[in-house]
């Protein structure tokens, strides 16, 4: 099966191709003899009736400094693609949310992998709210006596961006930290979102499991081990990956969550649990993949190429 694959990411030329799942994806891709034609959002529009990108095509290889040659300049409709991976970082802003209603238009006939509109209603730190009973205790709020009481009936907790990504913005708060007012004052001048607040869970201190599911599948973890007095395990901050597995209470969760990510066409997700407790479960533009491949061999790209083509066969 000959695919042609458009590649919705932020700038290829730019990626770190030894830890950039995008890149990993590509590759594949590639080795199968699809066809990949790469573009950012802001190429991205909606024309009288029809959803066009700018971009170029490219191929790739896993060349440190020439991992990426382009052709020329074209704009392509995306209905001419097999598939297009959305696949831009986050934050995840009106910009992001306007993109997957562009994608909405061309979704199924196109495959846009994951699903836009479940993307768009299920981003990281909310879709968790369906699993009350897997997650440490949770509350989404604006008002500061509200994160009062919460840190007064759990003591330490995060407190984080309820859209931010990559570590960006989370803070570890003690019972007597006077910094709570000042934290949420700053935020509230910064946007109109609400936070995020969870009960802290010690056992960060050993890592922040990273579980990869393919079409609701896991096919391994890696752990996301912190810096030594750093609450954040994630790698953008310097949270160290090692080798690990899955415990009964993973796959538990796992197995909860799995038929759903697969109903809804999220075929490529990454969750987090730390100390047997689900925090996130990523859908934008979840990482992971090469350090899992180091780790243990397991070639989720591949896994990930099977289980599109198995959807594109099935039609």
């Amino acid at each position: 099966m000959s695919l042609y694959v458009a590649l919705q990411m932020d700038p290829i030329e730019d990626v770190a191709i030894k830890a950039d799942s995008s890149f990993r994806i590509a590759l594949e891709a590639e080795a199968r003899g699809h066809r990949l034609f790469q573009y950012t959002v802001d190429r991205l529009r909606y024309d009288e009736g029809k959803v066009i990108a700018r971009g170029r095509p490219v191929s790739v290889q896993a060349v440190e400094g020439d991992h990426v040659r382009f052709g020329d300049w074209a704009e392509v409709e995306l209905t001419e693609f097999d598939v297009v991976w959305l696949r831009q970082d986050p934050p995840f802003d009106m910009a992001y949310v306007t993109s997957t209603h562009l994608l909405d238009r061309v979704h199924p006939a196109t495959l846009v992998v994951n699903d836009p509109f479940w993307v768009r209603n299920f981003p990281e730190k909310l879709m968790v709210l369906d699993f009350p009973d897997l997650t440490p205790p949770t509350m989404i709020a604006r008002d500061l006596s509200a994160f009062r009481r919460f840190r007064e009936r759990h003591g330490e907790i995060i407190v984080k961006p309820l859209y931010g990504n990559g570590g960006a913005g989370v803070f570890h708060l003690r019972p007597d930290d006077p910094n709570l007012s000042a934290l949420l004052e700053t935020f509230a001048d910064i946007n109109r979102e609400p936070m995020i607040a969870q009960k802290y869970l010690a056992g960060v201190t050993r890592g922040d499991k990273r579980i990869i599911l393919v079409d609701g599948d896991p096919v391994g973890a890696i752990n996301r081990v912190p810096l030594e007095g750093e609450a954040r395990s994630n790698m953008h901050v310097g949270g160290r990956a090692e080798k690990i597995g899955l415990t009964e209470r993973e796959h538990e969760i796992c197995r909860r969550i799995g038929p759903v990510l697969r109903d809804k066409g999220l075929i490529f997700t990454g969750i987090d649990v730390i100390d047997g407790w689900l925090t996130e479960i990523n859908v934008t533009s979840p990482t992971g993949i090469q350090e899992l491949e180091r780790f243990d061999g397991v070639n989720a790209a591949a896994l990930i190429w099977d289980a599109i083509e198995r959807r594109l066969a099935a039609r």
